[in-house]
């Protein structure tokens, strides 16, 4: 089977912006890591000039709460850009569009 030239063109844009998508997702990820780990070495390093030892400043609450809730917030990201949503499927989506697209043809067809 041949798509058309309509076709073709919605599956080309869709395949691009599923790519800036993976793209922006691998970004984030790359930023998470750097600034985390920076914010962990700073927090730790004002820790021990406080007078904690290395574990008790490393293994404090706030060295992981940045990255801890940051992480949450990547696992949203990596779930939508993964199509992982459990509450919103691509088969509920696709569902919803058909039921949408024969509502409009219905209210169309009244009309002529």
């Amino acid at each position: 089977m041949e798509l058309n030239e309509f076709e073709y063109a919605d599956k080309l844009a869709r395949a691009r912006k599923k790519v800036n998508d993976i793209k922006a997702f691998y970004r984030h990820a790359t930023v998470y890591v750097l600034v985390n780990i920076f914010i962990i070495i700073i927090t730790v390093s004002a820790r021990m000039s406080g007078g904690e030892s290395f574990s008790e400043a490393f293994f404090h609450f706030a060295t992981f709460s940045t990255p801890f809730f940051w992480g949450i917030g990547l696992a949203f990201h990596a779930a939508k850009v993964y199509n992982k949503n459990m509450l919103f499927s691509r088969d509920w989506e696709e569902r919803q569009i058909k039921k949408l697209m024969e509502k409009d043809k219905k209210e169309a067809d009244k009309y002529r």
